[in-house]
């Protein structure tokens, strides 16, 4: 079978049963691996950050002149520091689906899943040699992470891939399981990186400029070079293995071309969300700051969308934009941000936030481990895996019942609940001389919270079907899920800001309110006695 396949009819039976499944299924099953390993490499920065915490990187921030009252206020600032990387990683990952959403339609399926997947051993490799020194700067690092948002944008195209492979009736299900176990790569590195930096192969450089061997700071760089070996494997599979069909491709390109093609629009994506990261990082004293980066992402990548593509995209383009003039698109866009953006963005803040609640929990002595912590790594990974697991649930719930709306509603409630309970636990634990003791029913209520986000996941992709005609209903798709993906950015340095003046639960205050707001909406527009779409 050709790489470009020019007859492609999967509606028609006979092609199907006779051609079409068989490639079909083998490009799904490339994929999943594919986008499996592009959202490990998004979001491994939320599980780095413990690290550097846990080994003392510094980023050359503290001096030997200064106080022990001026470390104290300084290790506070690096603290913050720590929640920006994986903010900065969420940051240029969603931008990054802006372009995404258009790369097959450009660059064609096979060519797009190989570079895309290929380019996210960029940021591994660079995260291996930066772990290596403990003195490695903090610019070092923030370039890495920006550059780890290629996993983040790869979900865009991904899905927008293995959409043109499968029949209608078989959608749900195809993309289903690209999407829920391409999820599963943030609980799966989660769970693989404490483990693998406990191999000592390689050595590092301490805080004093020697050479370290054998011991745990030897093992953390395992975090970035862990994942090269797979992305080598399944980059070659895809090469070999995927294919371009002109239904997805109307001009199917050769490889140089298509390749070409989809590194143009990525570094467009690369540019918006470089500008944002910048602005982020030299100007992180300013709190405000991060509400300035987020429009200049989308504004500074949609401008070069606008105005710097080649002309055989311009028409999609267009249909994209077309959807901005849309009331109930941005209505939609709040409701899910609500759901997928809490999702992706608690995944990155979850594990820091345990630590910095239950194991550096003496404000006075930010240096200090509390000795009875909880071994926290041993568990977040469950949250992740939770949320992407039981988002077909929250779909299949909407189909059954016939009202994606309805199910949002419940698990919008439900995220309300569990956002102010696991608040209510954080006030306990700072005021605790154990707060050990309430590491379980923490963990119970943020399982209840990334539960709900999962559920509402899949009702809210279940009614935007429902309440946009075909033609709006996919760019609205890519749209919303673009947009949600800067919760991976939001999260983690709201949680950052609200850690570093003492005060966790005010972060969980303001989700909670924001939840509240999703909740009005979703009743008002689409299930209450006004409603402009009846029950989606």
């Amino acid at each position: 079978m050709p790489t470009n396949i020019s007859k492609w009819d999967v509606e028609d039976p006979d092609f199907w049963e006779t051609t079409g499944k068989k490639i079909a299924t083998k490009n799904l099953w490339i994929s999943i691996p594919n986008l499996l390993l592009a959202f490990a490499v998004w979001i491994m920065w939320s599980i780095i950050s413990t690290k550097l915490k846990e080994f003392g990187f510094n980023f050359g921030m503290i001096t030997s002149d200064m106080s022990p009252d001026q470390v104290t206020e300084k290790l506070k600032d690096i603290n913050s520091l720590y929640y920006t990387l994986p903010a900065i990683a969420g940051l240029a990952g969603a931008t990054m689906r802006i372009p995404n959403s258009f790369l097959i339609a450009l660059g064609g399926g096979r060519n797009v899943i190989f570079i895309t997947s290929l380019l996210l051993i960029i940021p591994c490799v660079g995260v291996g040699l930066a772990l290596q020194d403990v003195n490695t700067s903090y610019m070092t690092f923030a370039i890495f992470a920006a550059l780890s948002g290629f996993g983040g944008g790869n979900f865009a195209s991904s899905m927008s891939n293995i959409s043109y492979f499968f029949p209608k009736r078989m959608q749900g299900t195809s993309l289903g399981l690209n999407a829920g176990i391409g999820n599963l790569g943030v609980g799966v590195m989660q769970k693989v990186i404490p483990w693998v930096v406990g191999i000592f192969i390689l050595s590092a450089i301490g805080s004093n400029g020697a050479v370290v061997t054998g011991e745990p700071l030897a093992g953390i760089q395992n975090a970035g070079w862990v994942w090269v070996p797979a992305l080598v494997i399944t980059s070659i599979a895809a090469f070999f293995g995927m294919n371009n069909v002109v239904t997805g491709t109307p001009s199917l390109p050769g490889t140089i071309q298509g390749i070409s093609k989809t590194l143009y629009l990525i570094i467009l994506g690369l540019i918006g969300a470089a500008s944002a990261a910048f602005l982020l990082v030299y100007f992180s004293q300013y709190g405000w700051m991060m509400w300035v980066v987020l429009p200049v992402a989308v504004i500074v990548t949609l401008l070069l969308m606008k105005y710097a593509t080649p002309k055989d995209i311009k028409s999609n383009l267009n249909k994209q934009f077309a959807i901005l003039k849309q009331k109930h698109n941005w209505i939609m866009t709040i409701i899910y941000t609500m759901t997928f953006g809490s999702f992706i963005g608690y995944s990155a803040a979850f594990p820091k936030l345990c630590q910095d609640v239950f194991v550096y929990s003496d404000p006075t002595n930010p240096n200090v481990a509390n000795p009875n912590a909880p071994d926290f790594l041993l568990w977040v990974f469950l949250g992740p895996v939770i949320g992407a697991l039981i988002r077909p649930v929250g779909g299949w719930l909407s189909d059954k019942i016939k009202s994606g709306s309805l199910v949002t509603n419940w698990s919008t409630i439900l995220q309300i609940v569990a956002a102010l309970g696991v608040a209510y636990f954080v006030v306990k634990a700072r005021g605790s001389a154990t707060p050990e003791s309430y590491w379980w029913p923490f963990f119970g209520l943020f399982m209840l919270l990334f539960i709900a986000t999962g559920i509402g996941n899949g009702s809210t992709f279940r009614s935007i079907p429902y309440i946009f005609n075909k033609e709006q209903a996919g760019p609205v798709l890519g749209w919303t899920s673009a947009i949600a993906a800067y919760g991976a950015f939001i999260i983690p340095k709201v949680f950052g800001q609200q850690i570093k003046v003492g005060h966790a639960e005010y972060a969980l205050y303001g989700f909670a309110v924001y939840y509240l707001i999703c909740l009005g909406l979703n009743y008002w527009y689409y299930l209450g006695p006004k409603r402009e779409v009846d029950k989606p």
